[in-house]
């Protein structure tokens, strides 16, 4: 039994919307959670079962697999019939991974960071900053539509959900703003959403 643990409007939006671009609505079940927000509002959530009282939170028979890029990666190859991931094998695979990864270890830290106003020569070091981000994005989108050859995936809901959050983030360039309308006008996308903000209102 598959169980995701989700907030409305949280980073366990992007899970869902994975969730149902792959169909698999009737087999993974989601438990909607109260987590604590940056806003003040909120508080963790006794049903939750995330040590650390957060989401995205998945449960495969008792097992837990937490963060998104881990929890997106999991779900891809347990549905592995499903074109959103990248099978043990499929050439495309080490691409695949490392924009999942690139998004956890790269791309989110650059953006908080900066919204944060942390200026370190240590960490610009370590990850490198905002503008040498987008253009790493850029290149990678100049020749096509999507991240990974040139088909949607996940690693295209993970690293568009930044720019779903904060639109005004979304770079003045034109390949990665075609990407992103493309990535947001899904059907699945628009849907998620929607029954987000119905949740956040009961």
């Amino acid at each position: 039994m598959l169980t995701l643990y989700h907030s409305p409007q949280s980073r366990s939006t992007r899970v869902v919307q994975l969730i149902h671009e792959m169909g698999k609505q009737d087999q993974v079940a989601i438990r909607t959670v109260g987590i604590a927000r940056n806003d003040g509002s909120g508080a963790p959530d006794p049903a939750n079962p995330h040590p650390e009282g957060k989401v995205p939170l998945l449960v495969h028979d008792g097992a837990q697999v937490r963060e998104s890029n881990a929890v997106m990666l999991y779900l891809t190859d347990h549905f592995a019939d499903s074109p959103l991931g990248r099978p043990v094998g499929h050439p495309s695979r080490g691409a695949y991974l490392s924009w999942l990864a690139w998004y956890g270890n790269v791309f989110e830290p650059v953006y908080l960071a900066q919204v944060g106003g942390i200026d370190s020569p240590v960490l610009t070091h370590a990850i490198r900053d905002v503008p040498t981000a987008v253009a790493r994005l850029s290149e990678a989108l100049r020749d096509r539509d999507y991240l990974v050859d040139d088909a949607f995936s996940a690693a295209d809901i993970l690293v568009c959900s930044t720019y779903a959050w904060f639109p005004k983030a979304v770079p003045e360039d034109a390949a990665i703003r075609a990407w992103v309308k493309r990535c947001l006008d899904r059907p699945a996308m628009t849907r998620v959403w929607a029954e987000d903000m119905a949740r956040a209102a009961a």
